[in-house]
């Protein structure tokens, strides 16, 4: 619990001091003791869980959250994680065990409207964390993404204009790419692996992804070096795999989702060196389209056929994993003349043929890219935060 705590923080997410977590052993461990403590109690004891985190978002989600959950009962959303893991947030009115452990027994995380968010785990405490930190940034994706839009339908309520300002004004600065990383090309595999778990740390640290949803991977000779699924990109000591490019090992089984992508970057184009992060501006930027009546409304992650760009880079369609309508099948086309790419509501690839400073450079960049063209739209509709 201590762990996660500090992780929850170090990313910003929470302040400190202010989660309430439970984990469930031979008997009910909590982090400290609270008044909330028997009320979440008895969620457990509705639950087949064994672990549980409660808490106030820090700033700027708490304003964001806060937000949301006083527009919805329900709030849905159109980021990649939403689609994959967390479906919609349901809120609740009331810190009330019955009515939590309702909305948790078909979600991973419930919004108490004015006290904060509870998340569980079915395994570990780990899995309270994912869930939290995910559940924050689709509302930050969301928030941004749904002022904009009403901004252009010119139906901004009060109450939006003033979360909004709040928000910005709470915002973490904009990223810099200055953190230097190994330099290649590599020549070894211990090279490889430190490589790797050097260039997943400055990712976290700048926030360019969240909870564990990203990836990194490097060719050297036949074989991708790739991150495994579910690891934090800023502990991957022990969390790479050795893939064969010829498919002869079956090391992929725990390799990370987007190994297809990442086997066809390295394969069909002249760069060894992949990173795939979830820098909120680039998401938020990929969901905004000036089109409307389209055929594919609802299918833009899978089907959209415009060609979009934020300035120079090129926003693509694409869901997860493999299949005919996987972004292995439109990342890898795309980065054969460029060094990045976004990927629509999902996040951002960028590659290198020698080593990872020039993509994580290019993630970077992205996103100020993607940051910069959001408020240069607000400007010109007339306003400003």
């Amino acid at each position: 619990m201590e762990r996660y705590e500090k992780k929850m923080v170090a990313q910003g997410l929470v302040e400190t001091g202010a989660p309430l977590m439970a984990e469930l052993e031979t008997q009910m461990i909590w982090n400290r003791k609270d008044p909330g403590n028997r009320v979440l109690a008895d969620v457990f004891t509705a639950l087949n869980i064994n672990s549980l985190c409660f808490s106030q978002p820090a700033e700027p989600f708490r304003t964001i959250v806060d937000f949301l959950a006083s527009e919805n009962d329900r709030i849905t959303l159109k980021d990649n994680e939403t689609r994959l893991f967390l479906h919609d947030l349901p809120v609740v009115r009331k810190f009330d065990a019955n009515l939590i452990a309702a909305q948790l027994r078909r979600r991973k995380a419930v919004i108490i409207a004015g006290h904060g968010i509870v998340t569980h785990g079915t395994v570990t405490i780990e899995q309270c964390f994912v869930t939290f930190s995910s559940v924050l940034f689709s509302c930050f994706v969301k928030f941004f993404t749904d002022f904009l839009e009403h901004v252009k339908a010119g139906r901004i309520s009060s109450a939006e204009r003033t979360a909004f300002q709040t928000a910005v004004a709470r915002l973490a600065p904009a990223p810099e790419s200055g953190t230097p990383l190994q330099t290649g090309p590599f020549g070894s595999k211990s090279q490889v692996y430190q490589a790797i778990s050097a260039a997943g740390k400055p990712i976290v640290a700048y926030g360019l992804v969240d909870s564990v949803m990203g990836n990194i991977s490097y060719r050297y000779g036949d074989t991708l070096y790739i991150s495994q699924t579910g690891s934090f990109l800023d502990e991957l000591e022990g969390c790479i795999d050795p893939c064969p490019l010829d498919n002869s090992s079956c090391t992929g089984i725990t390799a990370s989702t987007e190994l297809p992508a990442h086997m066809r970057i390295v394969t069909e184009t002249a760069h060894r060196a992949v990173l795939h992060g979830h820098p909120k501006f680039a998401v938020i930027m990929s969901l905004i389209c000036d089109h409307t009546g389209c055929e594919f409304e609802g299918q833009c992650h899978t089907k959209c056929p415009e060609p979009r760009l934020v300035q120079d880079i090129e926003i693509v369609p694409g869901e997860s994993g493999a299949g005919p309508h996987a972004l292995c099948n439109t990342v890898p086309e795309a980065l054969k003349t460029r060094n990045g790419v976004i990927v629509y509501g999902h996040g951002v690839f960028t590659a290198d043929h020698r080593d990872f400073n020039r993509p994580f450079c290019h993630l970077v960049e992205i996103e100020n890219l993607c940051r910069e063209a959001y408020f240069k739209r607000l400007q010109k509709a007339g306003v400003t935060p």
